[in-house]
């Protein structure tokens, strides 16, 4: 096997026949496949239908508090989902609320309310010409969509290997008082799987923003979505910022979306409990409450945080396989090539791809007219445009093994495919 880039025009060309007859007897087949988004795959949601059996009528369906989950009250969620989250994040159950199944949501609304009412008494930022946000990218398409709704500028951020380059994070934020916020998802990031280093997450803390209203927007998403037993350790970004003097910087957010279920599952924000008691005075107008015996549901099957975490391990059972099969043909088709890069991530949902610059949207039309989605070449930076047009977010979750092999024999051809072609063309 040649690399690529090291192959002379003649040889290149007969590579590309060669790769060509190949694309078009796999395009014959008609596959059907979506791997757009990071779906859990059906046996991940059967390990949880037996929360379906934990309600019954005629059952205590009264939380710690005395509550009836079946009435009106407790706006913040019962006492026992609250400490089984806070426990999961390593935050006091006074510091967190419980939500719905939708952590997006929670963020939307954190924004939202910022926009229109601005952060602890401060100026609305809709009152503004103009605010920005950081956006670390590649990063989370629906952040950045967020961002984009409601007319907020997007700066992108350069990752590293230990997350946001913080060099720039510091500097900004320090000198422009229109940045009021970031978006991080620091444990096993979109698409990348990084997870933020000690030190990355303490520069956080002691970040020294010009605006007073400014926000980390600190989506831990896969805060147990560990592949390995000897998955990431992600530093306590709460207690950093008491530490560092600055406790209402940051709101956390999480959910069992990918825990449970995702249509179903339940959210929280965590933050200071100055920034929960302003968030609760928007809530008492917003909702009367969220869905308790859902709340109820989940702690009667999960028990607590260490339930939580053994269910986990069932979830890493099935997907460690798919993400194996992922590198297995990237490590066997593109590595000898020298025509791509891509993370090995210990959990998550994703799986990071780069080709070489200017493949990345071919590569992805290749797979889609032979049968398989993908998510959109640029979706992963601001207003979709990728500098290099070379990332792809893979999504292994959701296809059976069976299924994924045959996506990925695709998309390595594609990848080889429109390798070849770019080198031709310079």
């Amino acid at each position: 096997m040649a690399n690529y880039r090291e192959m002379s025009e003649e040889q290149l060309k007969i590579e590309k026949e060669k790769l060509q007859t190949a694309y078009d007897a796999f395009k014959a087949r008609g596959l059907s496949l979506d791997m757009s988004r990071g779906k859990p795959g059906a046996e991940q949601l059967d390990i949880s239908m037996g929360m379906m059996d934990v309600l019954h009528s005629g059952e205590e369906l009264h939380c710690q508090s005395g509550i009836d989950c079946r009435n009106y009250g407790l706006l913040s969620g019962i006492p026992e989902a609250k400490q089984m989250l806070a426990d999961l994040l390593d935050v006091s159950p006074e510091e967190i609320i419980i939500y719905g199944n939708s952590s997006l949501n929670v963020m939307y609304d954190s924004v939202s309310r910022a926009m229109t009412h601005g952060v602890l008494g401060s100026k609305p930022w809709c009152q503004y010409d103009k605010v920005k946000f950081l956006c670390p990218a590649p990063g989370y398409d629906r952040h950045f969509a967020i961002t984009e709704y409601f007319g907020i500028e997007m700066i992108p951020v350069p990752m590293s290997e230990n997350g946001p380059d913080m060099d720039m994070v510091e500097k900004l934020v320090s000198e422009d008082a229109l940045i009021k916020g970031i978006w991080c998802v620091p444990k096993y990031s979109n698409p990348q799987g990084i997870t933020y280093s000690d030190e990355t997450v303490r520069r956080f803390a002691r970040l020294k923003p010009a605006a007073e209203d400014f926000r980390i927007f600190w989506d831990n998403a896969y805060m147990v979505h560990d592949l390995y037993d000897d998955g990431d350790t992600l530093l306590n970004i709460m207690e950093e910022c008491k530490k560092a003097g600055n406790p209402d910087i940051v709101y956390e957010f999480c959910s069992t979306s990918k825990i449970s279920f995702p249509g179903s599952g339940v959210a929280a924000v965590a933050a200071s409990k100055t920034n929960i008691d302003s968030i609760m005075q928007q809530m008492t107008i917003q909702t009367i409450g969220h869905d308790k015996l859902n709340q109820l549901r989940h702690v009667r099957f999960f028990k607590n945080a260490q339930g939580v975490r053994e269910h986990m391990k069932k979830h890493a059972d099935i997907i460690r396989p798919k993400f194996e099969v992922v590198l297995r043909w990237l490590d066997k088709e593109i590595a000898p090539y020298g025509i791509g890069a891509w993370c090995s991530p210990k959990g998550g949902y994703f799986i990071s791809f780069d080709t070489i610059p200017g493949c990345a949207a071919r590569v992805v039309q290749l797979c889609g007219e032979a049968g398989v989605v993908l998510t959109g070449a640029g979706a992963t930076f601001p207003y979709k445009k990728d500098p290099d047009n070379a990332n792809i977010r893979i999504a292994p979750t959701y296809p059976s093994v069976e299924e994924l092999e045959l996506a990925m024999e695709l998309f390595v051809l594609c990848v080889r495919l429109a390798s070849v072609e770019k080198l031709l063309e310079n």
